[in-house]
């Protein structure tokens, strides 16, 4: 299973794409000719996922004679590239996905049209897995992803520490014991691996903002969007910064993790690794591993929001029949298979009902459970890719040991002089 997190390339194409329709995307039919509805994903290089939608596209294509839905797949390295590309010439598909942090970028630029969807079909969704932006629905998702702690629960038991659960996640206190008690064993080399060894930036966001917003900041005042000052630099952003650099000071996690953070779980190296569920199987092969959720540092646990959605665009020359695709793929029976097949977090409790391991009790169950509880959308605002490189830069910063109050002070009047000089993203 791939991570599902955005890479550096999808940044720089989704900032490509605002500046392409900085003056709004103007109305040219595109995304198939006639009856036919063209549709786009990344995910050439995920055969299984490949399967599912030519199944769900087969299914619809047999179930009407009106329209035509016509799959292309592209690796995804190459998908960013083709979407820009696209864009620029007002060729975009009818159908297409998008990874969750690009849908507001997308939708201001004019190259998404708001989604038509039952209300009843929508409302059974994750709210994590709907791309909204000004009230207004331009993406919905098939399945989630969600991070975890994996810990070898022996370390835990033997260090006399409280399993957590999702009903009774970890203190901040607890946490803090529990990494002072495991690390006095001596039996591990690395307490809690925090997987630095990845430089991607969007990594850095994903896995460690929700800490941070767990303290209480946050990228951006989200009240409304025109600032960062206080948010990302105040006092809860600073006890953050205190904490995340004091993980390597205190010995716990090293600076730069290993090149797999989770192999060297595997391979008993750590006592437990901050991961996701793109790892889950390779943790059922742990024979005492499991997975936990974050602690609550004061504003209650929180994991990244959002992965790979289905949104239309503007310029789609059959919009209606579209969403009547989209609603038809959204069935339990095809969300189901995609999540037993990729094992994501399903969209729906109805697909979670029919999948191996997703139902009440079931081993699987703790990551739906989670990601309805704790998931945190990244900002959305079309100024997020600014947002995700400053922050991730002062987080790799501050895990180096920089001067973290000089670091996110300057992160928040490096984000200030981007929303001023972008007339704050439309905000």
């Amino acid at each position: 299973m791939r991570r599902r997190v955005v890479s550096a390339g999808a940044l720089l194409a989704t900032t490509a794409l605002m500046m392409t329709g900085c003056a709004k995307a103007t109305t040219n039919a595109s995304g198939g000719d006639g009856g036919t509805l063209t549709l786009w994903t990344h995910a050439g290089g995920a055969p299984k996922e490949i399967a599912l939608l030519k199944t769900a596209i087969a299914d619809y294509n047999s179930s009407q004679q009106k329209y035509k839905v016509d799959l292309k797949s592209f690796p995804q390295e190459a998908y960013n590239g083709a979407v820009t590309a696209a864009a620029t010439s007002k060729k975009l598909p009818c159908i297409l996905d998008i990874d969750a942090p690009n849908v507001p970028a997308w939708a201001k630029a004019g190259f998404l049209a708001p989604l038509d969807l039952p209300a009843d079909l929508v409302a059974k969704n994750l709210d994590s897995t709907k791309g909204i932006y000004n009230d207004k629905l331009y993406s919905i998702g098939y399945f989630e992803a969600a991070l975890a702690i994996f810990a070898h629960k022996d370390a835990l038991v033997q260090a006399g520490v409280r399993i957590p659960t999702v009903k009774q996640p970890w203190t901040a206190a607890e946490f803090d014991d529990a990494l002072k008690k495991v690390k006095a064993t001596g039996k591990y080399k690395t307490t809690f691996d925090l997987g630095t060894g990845d430089s991607g930036t969007e990594w850095w966001t994903y896995g460690y903002s929700p800490f941070l917003q767990s303290f209480g900041g946050d990228l951006i005042d989200r009240s409304g969007y025109k600032t960062a000052e206080g948010a990302i630099n105040g006092d809860a952003a600073k006890k953050w910064a205190a904490w995340f650099r004091g993980l390597v000071d205190q010995g716990y996690t090293p600076a730069k993790s290993g090149v797999d953070a989770f192999a060297d779980f595997s391979n008993g190296k750590s006592a437990m690794v901050w991961t996701g569920i793109w790892n889950s199987t390779g943790l059922d092969k742990v024979k005492d591993g499991v997975a936990l959720p974050p602690p609550d540092f004061g504003k209650g646990p929180k994991i990244g929001g959002g992965s790979w959605q289905w949104g239309v665009s503007s310029n789609c020359a059959n919009k209606a029949a579209a969403m009547d695709y989209l609603a038809y793929s959204l069935q339990p029976k095809y969300l189901s298979k995609i999540v037993t097949d990729s094992g994501n977090v399903p969209a729906t409790d109805e697909a979670a009902q029919l999948s191996p391991g997703w139902q009440e009790g079931g081993p699987k169950r703790f990551f739906l459970e989670e990601s309805a509880a704790f998931a945190e959308l990244r900002p959305p605002t079309p100024g997020y890719p600014f947002l995700t490189t400053t922050f991730a830069k002062a987080a790799q910063d501050i895990i180096a040991g920089g001067d973290a109050n000089a670091i996110l002070d300057k992160a928040a009047a490096d984000i200030d002089a981007d929303l001023k000089a972008n007339d704050y993203y439309g905000n």
